[in-house]
């Protein structure tokens, strides 16, 4: 896969026309306008040239953007769709896993608005049960993080570790003697987190291949991995290296979401091409571009709270010995730099394979979709500056 086959199209030109516009559901009404990036920095790279889209009946986003924060435009935005992702996340959550039972939780579990998320993000979804699919992992993986990692809920660093192998169970089953499998049966379904992954899974196995399976296993695993350097640090409160933190949020990121792209857009990518160093080059960058595309987002957020923490802007803050307003726009650049470098590895690979090219345009719509959340919660989760 290392040289291009011949007489294939231009890499600019394919991965354009395949980030042309989502043929999932709910784009039938979709019309097609030119694209105009947030407020790049710099003459876009190979693969930014996609077109935005709108539906007729749709306005446009409220979203208020980062000034300054590169990244292609959204492809789909539907509210309805969403709401009706959102309608039966609900209900599975409340029905099926007991997940968030009382008001409060419940009302926190809307507001997150897991819908609009998987709708922006997976614009090729065949259908809502690949959205569902998508939605009750997010979901799953947020119960997880917020059980086992958020002090409000009960978790703490010294416990995380054992926590976290326990729900990585719920997902990558335990093999063992007949007592001791009923046991843990009884332990899963003793915890809404526990519950919530373990159904999501359930579900997923519904749509996705083995080879797909098994890769969400081992990106939650090093997720999970991820969720213990971060608790290491906080529980030490140290603010580690710009490159040690770097290091972290490749692991501690967005990639189970990302790379559930085929999953979800009714296609598989095989495994040997999914493992090819380029493919999991792009897979990388994208995946970190999205998550510090949150650090750029939280900023304000994790600032109120009051509690120790820490994100790209502050550990640049601290190594470099400048102010958070200066570390922020640092952020901000690296943030474009790792899209720039996502979109000319994408563009690259996409005139090796269709298949890949594929699989590269549905990691651009995600990294796409999650900005748009992002700048979307302004006011009410997030905020544009420090």
């Amino acid at each position: 896969m290392t040289s291009p086959i011949p007489g294939t199209t231009d890499a600019r030109d394919l991965l354009a026309r395949l980030l042309s516009g989502p043929t999932g559901i709910g784009t039938d009404s979709l019309r097609f306008a030119p694209a105009v990036a947030s407020v790049p920095a710099a003459e876009p790279a190979a693969g930014a040239a996609a077109a935005t889209v709108q539906t007729s009946a749709q306005p446009p986003s409220s979203s208020q953007r980062i000034e300054g924060l590169y990244c292609p435009p959204a492809v789909r935005d539907d509210r309805a769709l969403a709401d009706e992702v959102n309608d039966r996340l609900v209900e599975w959550a409340e029905k099926e896993v007991g997940l968030y039972p009382d008001t409060e939780l419940r009302e926190a579990l809307v507001g997150f608005d897991a819908g609009r998320s998987v709708v922006l993000c997976h614009p090729d979804a065949p259908g809502i049960d690949h959205l569902m699919a998508a939605a009750r992992l997010l979901v799953g993986e947020n119960a997880v993080d917020d059980y086992f990692c958020e002090v409000q809920y009960g978790g703490t660093a010294d416990r995380r570790g054992a926590a976290l192998a326990v729900a990585q169970s719920a997902i990558d089953p335990a093999h063992n003697t007949p007592r001791y499998e009923a046991d843990w049966r009884t332990g899963v379904e003793s915890h809404p987190a526990l519950r919530s992954m373990r159904s999501a899974m359930e579900y997923f196995y519904a749509l996705a291949t083995p080879a797909q399976a098994h890769r969400f296993r081992h990106d939650i695993a090093n997720l999970y991995l991820g969720y213990n350097a971060e608790g290491d640090c906080i529980s030490r409160e140290r603010t580690p290296a710009v490159w040690e933190y770097l290091v972290q949020r490749q692991f501690n990121n967005f990639r189970p979401c990302l790379t559930l792209t085929d999953s979800i857009g009714g296609y598989e990518l095989p495994a040997h091409l999914f493992a090819e160093p380029a493919v999991q080059r792009a897979v990388a960058l994208s995946s970190n571009a999205s998550t510090i595309c949150n650090d750029l987002y939280s900023l304000r957020k994790e600032q109120a709270s009051g509690r120790f923490h820490y994100s790209l802007p502050t550990v640049i803050a601290a190594e470099e010995e400048c102010s958070i307003e200066d570390a922020f726009q640092k952020a901000i650049a690296v943030h474009n730099e790792l899209v720039h470098l996502f979109e000319e590895q994408a563009a690259r690979l996409a005139a090796t394979n269709p298949l890949v090219a594929r699989f590269m345009a549905g990691l651009s719509n995600w990294m796409s979709g999650n900005h748009e959340w992002h700048a979307g919660n302004v006011g009410t989760r997030y905020a544009t500056s420090p």
